[in-house]
């Protein structure tokens, strides 16, 4: 039996991450005819199409999306493999890190996190991406590096995960509102105007869970899929929000919160990465990082 080629996985690496032979080709610094000729023996080693045509485009078959994330570790990790093995200079490192948070993060431990990493590595670079869903792709694909936020049946089972802080939500108003001044009881919670935050737009959440266990059922009349919008909205409204308190700390300036008058939600914010970054001592060194700052005493959590 011949043994397979195995430069043929860069390739179909490629052209299972472009989804086209032009795109490939121009990854790979191929022409589109070499890699019309590298897909057409791609086909015949494993027996599939792969790539059909769709209109003018063209669409992966079943058995490319089965192999899609499996080729793509394969050949980052035999990149690794063959990448000089050395101690890593931190305060040397050339590198932008990608991390990918939950809205308020940057807000609340974005400048603490630059400063460190200024510190200690000035040639690093932090591109900060929203996290509009939870989605492990771009931490497989390697377009992401790092990502915070509260791990959930969603989660790709093979993540790493660490807990960086526990939080719990409180309620938010303007100044001026009446829930401002004066004794909060659930029900007179229950009766404002809310604002529910959602990525999904579901039409409830663990401040609704919580409620109806009393017996109570606020009115929700907004929703939005992130913390700043919600806030935007309460500061020029009478709209009541519940938000994680620590999360969005730098997002509240000027806006009076309070503590919910029923057992508050609680959720565990964490770091998360794909297994195939959990030795490179770059991205290691960039974990440690996060975790100083979210712990560190000068964060919100020393302020409450």
């Amino acid at each position: 039996m011949t043994a397979p080629d195995l430069n043929m996985l860069v390739t179909l690496d490629a052209l299972l991450t472009e989804g086209s032979v032009a795109g490939a080709a121009r990854r790979l610094r191929l022409s589109p005819s070499a890699m019309s000729r590298a897909l057409a023996r791609l086909r015949e080693a494993t027996g599939d199409p792969l790539l059909v045509r769709a209109g003018r485009g063209l669409v992966p078959t079943p058995r490319a999306l089965d192999l899609r994330d499996r080729v793509r570790l394969l050949v980052q990790e035999a990149e690794a493999a063959l990448r000089p093995a050395e101690n890593l200079d931190i305060g040397r490192l050339a590198r932008t890190f990608t991390l990918r948070t939950s809205d308020g993060f940057v807000e609340s431990y974005g400048a603490e996190l630059l400063t460190l990493v200024a510190t200690e590595a000035p040639g690093v670079r932090i591109r900060f991406l929203p996290k509009p869903d939870k989605d492990s792709g771009p931490l497989r694909d390697g377009s992401v590096d790092l990502e915070t936020g509260v791990v959930s049946a969603d989660s790709g089972p093979e993540l790493r995960t660490q807990a960086l802080f526990h939080d719990r939500f409180i309620g938010v108003v303007r100044p001026s509102h009446p829930l401002s001044a004066g004794g909060i009881t659930p029900a007179r919670f229950a009766a404002g105007r809310h604002v529910l935050v959602s990525r999904r737009g579901d039409d409830r959440g663990l401040v609704d869970e919580a409620l109806e266990r009393l017996g109570l059922r606020r009115d929700v009349v907004a929703t939005v899929g992130g913390f700043a919008a919600a806030l935007a909205l309460v500061r020029g409204t009478d709209l009541i929000v519940s938000v994680p308190e620590r999360h969005t700390e730098g997002l509240r300036a000027g806006l009076h919160g309070f503590a919910l008058p029923f057992p508050a939600p609680e959720v565990t914010v964490s770091l998360i990465w794909h297994p195939r970054l959990d030795a490179d001592p770059a991205n290691r060194w960039l974990r440690g990082c996060v975790r100083r700052v979210c712990a560190s005493p000068s964060g919100p959590e020393s302020r409450e």
